[in-house]
């Protein structure tokens, strides 16, 4: 890249800077007194002026200075070439907070509320994905002797807990020979290969638990091995207030994006495409395709462990973002709650 080009990347990065924190169009003026450009205000307005013609700023009143545009939001983004990590007591504090969450949905409450206070966001995080889970164990406990309680726990964190009814009575034996069959044929698979290990076990099942077997093999496939993991944890959605003013250029204004957030199969969908462990992604604008969503970014992740991405985490507001702090915050949330989780 020519010394032309860097020079106004950085006139480019200035006004991303500064219009993210003053949320005010930048003249050329300010730009001098604020930066260390080392060129003429004449040159920064030369300059400016090629970054609008090639659509990266754009001035939105013609008596004021420039913002930037998706484009130009862009391409600050793809030239990030560090992320100011977060210091020790930041980190310390996050993995305290996570890791004094009793149970999955507490770990996933406490990891939105923590990610929307430091970025000043919305942030979402879906729970994590059934179907690439491994059982860890499974117990079947009897409530009567027609009527069984399943309790499965995956290795991302997960219990669920689903109901059986028997066509017919069975004793703490047949209740002990059912919770053995189980237990042997799923422990250690995947709920995406349990359907294979379900229906084998039915047509290998003893003639007098035959009827149980099938029972609880319809439970297991139909609830947990075919469901869609369509469960979404939401923090900061009050933060949007805060920032209605960048979203009145968009048609409906913050209006379409709550209506979005609301929807959340629009926000899992995007999450699904972005679940890289270690590998932050930023969808600005357009690029989340989404009609509802075109005036924010998404900035988000994977998270797991061991090299298993068990869901997807991100932060979701104005395209007048904190890119850098964003990032890093994204990142290191989701490296703890994968920790924490893994432990569990």
């Amino acid at each position: 890249m020519s010394t032309t080009d860097d020079r106004r990347f950085e006139i480019l990065r200035a006004i991303v800077t500064d219009f993210v924190d003053t949320q005010e169009p930048i003249g050329s003026k300010a730009l001098v007194e604020r930066h260390q450009l080392g060129v003429s205000s004449a040159t920064v307005r030369n300059d400016m002026a090629v970054l609008e013609a090639e659509g990266y700023i754009t001035q939105p009143h013609t008596s004021s200075g420039r913002v930037p545009t998706d484009k130009g939001y862009r391409m600050f983004v793809d030239r990030i070439s560090e992320i100011k990590p977060l210091s020790s007591a930041e980190r310390r504090a996050i993995l305290s907070v996570l890791d004094s969450g009793v149970d999955l949905d507490d770990v996933l409450r406490r990891s939105v509320k923590l990610l929307a206070q430091l970025t000043r966001q919305v942030a979402v995080i879906q729970y994590p994905v059934l179907s690439a889970a491994t059982v860890r164990h499974l117990e079947v406990v009897a409530l009567s002797p027609s009527r069984l309680l399943l309790v499965v726990i995956v290795d991302n964190g997960r219990v669920e807990q689903r109901m059986v009814a028997l066509n017919e009575d069975h004793d703490e034996d047949d209740i002990a020979r059912l919770r053995d069959l189980f237990s042997a044929a799923l422990h250690g698979k995947r709920l995406e290969a349990a359907s294979a290990a379900v229906a084998e076990l039915a047509n290998s099942a003893p003639d007098d638990i035959r009827g149980a077997v099938l029972n609880i093999a319809t439970v297991l496939v139909e609830t947990l091995v075919e469901r869609g993991d369509d469960r979404l944890v939401l923090g900061g959605t009050s933060n949007l207030a805060r920032s209605a003013a960048d979203f009145t250029p968009v048609v409906g204004g913050m209006d379409t994006v709550l209506e979005a957030l609301e929807e959340q199969v629009v926000v899992l969908k995007i999450l699904a495409t972005t679940q890289d462990m270690g590998q932050v992604t930023v969808q600005i604008g357009e690029e989340t395709q989404t009609e509802n969503l075109r005036g924010t970014s998404v900035v988000s992740t994977g998270y797991g462990a061991s090299g298993t991405v068990f869901g997807g985490v991100g932060v979701l507001g104005p395209t007048r973002m904190d890119y850098p702090g964003t990032i890093a915050s994204v990142a290191a949330v989701a490296k703890y709650i994968g920790e924490v989780l893994a432990e569990r």
